[in-house]
């Protein structure tokens, strides 16, 4: 049994049972089918129909927004500009496409020499609750644009976002059943993986996670995309405009309470302007609106999970204990994590090796550019920096 709850009053919103070997094969099978047939439409067809799914979008982003709120946290505000996101998305990657997708011809000695773009078959997408609907979407539409069919397993705790996005799906003019959820264990994962119609995998999580599909989708030879953890350095130099920094470093650090793998984590400031960049980033933190993530003016709501906020608490104290020291915040009640500001954060502090996936900021400071350089490349995670 899978079991939905809302982080921010406790409430069971949902419970729905795993599906089994047999029920993932049928799942499968049929996605499969409805493949076969869906590959063989135009692509100027295909995009119609997939344009379709846009329109369902806009048409339910309250709805949408409102069920990732109760699900996961997310500020309602926030949840609205994700599905307005998504889209977009779609909007963009239907009119890039035809260019996208075109054939390659190459000279060569041959009489003809071309790359094609051709549909693998079913791809499956192992995703992460934080962003419900737009990290399903940035692989699911290019997956049906291609001519591929789809099959998600989202994380368990936002299985009515992921069952939502299945019966939008199912109401737009895409192939039925060509998009799938699967309600199930991550232990389910290896039969999926391992499934002759499964012909690639992606998925987006921890670097334990990542690692256990790349080896089980290693093992059958299967092509697999993987983005895992990150620790950004949001890096203010002196000759910044402090004010734009500050303003940017709060979307940057709190958006979606801070849950975000391309988060600004660490933020690195030169010592001639930490003064003031602290005491105008202090200021700020303690002016957002944290609360109840159904209220429009809520900023920062509940993290996901109350045992996500519990370590995330963890590493502000293993921090804290050698050497940090706390502004803001520091505290927390049930799932909901104040926003937290720790500075004179050195490599070898938790919130500094570590990544924090919440609502906490740590200030690192540096005199030179080649100071800076060195505390950017200090990390073994990637994905960006930002850098004003």
């Amino acid at each position: 049994m899978v079991r939905s709850v809302n982080p921010y009053t406790q409430e069971i919103l949902g419970e729905y049972a795993s599906m089994n070997p047999s029920v993932i094969d049928s799942k499968i099978l049929n996605t499969s089918l409805a493949q076969i047939a869906w590959a063989k439409l135009s692509l100027a067809l295909r995009l119609e129909k997939v344009r379709t799914i846009g329109f369902q979008l806009l048409r339910s982003k309250q709805e949408l927004a409102l069920l990732a709120a109760r699900e996961m946290g997310k500020p309602i505000s926030q949840g609205i500009q994700e599905v307005e996101k998504c889209a977009w998305t779609i909007e963009s990657l239907c009119d890039q496409a035809p260019e996208i997708l075109a054939d390659i011809h190459i000279s060569t000695e041959a009489s003809i020499s071309f790359v094609r773009h051709a549909p693998v078959g079913v791809v499956l997408g192992i995703m992460p609750w934080n962003y419900p609907f737009w990290q399903a979407i940035r692989y699911v539409i290019p997956a049906l644009i291609s001519g591929n069919g789809v099959l998600l397993k989202h994380a368990s705790n936002v299985s009515g976002c992921a069952l939502a996005l299945e019966d939008l799906i199912s109401k737009s003019e895409v192939e039925p059943g060509v998009f799938t959820s699967l309600i199930a264990r991550s232990s389910a994962m290896e039969q999926v993986i391992n499934h002759d119609a499964v012909k690639a995998v992606t998925l987006t999580g921890s670097e334990s996670a990542g690692a256990a599909v790349a080896a089980i989708a290693g093992r059958a030879i299967k092509p697999t995309i993987l983005e895992l953890g990150g620790s950004n350095a949001f890096v203010v130099l002196e000759d910044a405009d402090i004010d734009l920094a500050v303003s940017d470093a709060i979307i940057g650090r709190f958006q979606n309470s801070g849950q975000s793998c391309i988060a600004a984590k660490r933020i690195l400031v030169q010592q001639s302007v930490e003064k003031e960049f602290t005491e105008k980033f202090a200021q700020k933190v303690k002016q957002l609106w944290v609360g109840d993530p159904t209220d429009s003016q809520c900023y920062i709501g509940p993290m996901a999970r109350v045992d996500l906020a519990s370590e995330l608490h963890d590493q502000v104290e293993r921090s804290i204990a050698v050497g940090a020291k706390l502004l803001v915040g520091g505290r927390y009640q049930g799932a909901t994590y104040s926003p937290t500001i720790l500075t004179h954060v050195l490599p070898g502090m938790a919130v500094f090796d570590e990544e924090t996936f919440g609502p906490v900021a740590a200030i690192t400071s540096f005199e030179c550019v080649e100071e800076m350089i060195a505390l950017v490349n200090q990390s073994k995670f990637g994905l960006g920096v930002s850098v004003y």
